[in-house]
């Protein structure tokens, strides 16, 4: 690593996140780890430290997705969770992959062609993305799969984990497979870390997906936002608000370092266009990063050496922070962390956690530190 912008993980406080859950949510057989868009911005080299802690499915959005983990593991199973070309069949099924049927005229080709591979039927139960929405074609093709052409799991993706509007979709769910014996099916998974905590588990779910909860975001700790909390309150509803069984810690920081001091007096401008007018002498630390590292950048402050500095102006690859006389070239630049939690970096920036995670570009080295064994990976 030459240009010192990284993000660091701590895959033993991933692997303690996973043993948690696991823990304190033990009636599952099946926890499938989504490791989406680069594991959520911490990069497919974590997959090794979830497994370490129990992890034992992957799910991934796309087929090109699933052969990187397969690169990097090769006997883990592998649910790609949506629909693929399928010009892409050929390759899933030399890769040993798990793949998603959402209709009956995909499910009668992989028939005709006498496809061996293992699939999930994905359900749609309210948010009209991928899914099956006649029972009478689940129940074809649960009728119809075989040894080779293999029905191992079906789920759906459930928009909400509480209230009526949960009610709806389970209801929906069950519904859609009335026709059909889920006791039959090894992996029947609804949940995700959205709705784990908010209700129990459903008698029939053998598995779990974890996705944002296992990097350390307890979603259910800021299940409603304060406009919500209050016109509750002034509705006199009930808020649906569980309290945590979980005691999770967040696994990923963002760092750079300091490259450049510059006086800039008062009568000059700072950036491209003169995006900051200077109305003071000032002096400012020019930084290695910028919004083709990190789309979502916290556009007000970052922490060198403990303490808080202003941003001024963000560049595709430079932001420039104004300093005083304690700061010096080679100091080490928290962009979140200890200082500027996630949570508070996204809240900066107006986003959710999600889209900030993701923004993190793939040209931003991930260094994995294990009880203290670092190993740095480029992506």
């Amino acid at each position: 690593m030459y240009r010192k912008t990284y993000v660091e993980i701590d895959c033993e406080k991933l692997e303690n996140n996973i043993k948690e859950i696991k823990e304190k949510y033990n009636d599952y057989k099946y926890y499938i780890g989504v490791v989406k868009a680069n594991a959520y911005g911490h990069g497919i080299e974590s997959v090794k430290y979830m497994i370490k802690g129990g992890i034992n499915y992957l799910a991934v959005s796309s087929l090109e997705e699933a052969l990187k983990i397969r690169n990097i593991e090769k006997e883990v199973p592998i649910l790609i969770l949506e629909p693929i070309s399928y010009d892409g069949i050929k390759v899933a099924v030399e890769n040993n992959l798990t793949i998603t049927i959402d209709n009956k005229e995909y499910f009668d080709k992989l028939l005709k062609d006498k496809i061996n591979i293992k699939f999930h039927i994905k359900v749609d139960s309210g948010m009209n993305r991928f899914g099956f929405k006649n029972s009478e074609d689940i129940k074809y093709v649960f009728l119809n799969s075989t040894s080779s052409l293999y029905l191992e799991g079906i789920y759906t993706q459930l928009f909400s984990g509480v209230g009526e509007t949960y009610k709806k979709e389970l209801n929906k769910f069950k519904t859609l497979t009335n026709n059909i014996d889920l006791n039959k099916i090894e992996i029947v998974h609804l949940d995700r870390s959205l709705t784990l905590e908010q209700h129990d588990k459903n008698e029939f779910e053998t598995g779990i997906r974890l996705g944002i909860l296992m990097y350390g975001f307890n979603k259910q700790r800021y299940a409603l936002s304060w406009k919500r909390k209050l016109l509750n309150k002034i509705l006199n509803k009930k808020d649906n608000f569980v309290p945590s069984k979980l005691e999770l810690k967040t696994v990923l920081k963002f760092f750079t370092e300091v490259i450049e001091i510059k006086d800039v007096s008062k009568d000059e401008i700072i950036g491209y266009g003169g995006m900051y007018d200077n109305k003071e002498n000032v002096r400012i630390a020019i930084l290695p990063y910028g919004f083709a590292d990190f789309s979502f950048i916290n556009k007000s402050y970052v922490y060198i050496n403990g303490k808080k500095y202003n941003i001024v102006v963000n560049y595709m690859d430079i932001t420039a922070v104004i300093i005083d006389d304690d700061i010096k070239v080679g100091d080490k630049v928290e962009i979140f962390g200890e200082n500027i939690s996630i949570r508070e970096a996204s809240r900066l920036a107006n986003v959710n956690v999600y889209k900030l995670l993701t923004s993190i570009t793939y040209r931003v080295p991930r260094i994995y530190n294990y009880k203290g064994k670092k190993k740095e990976v480029e992506y």
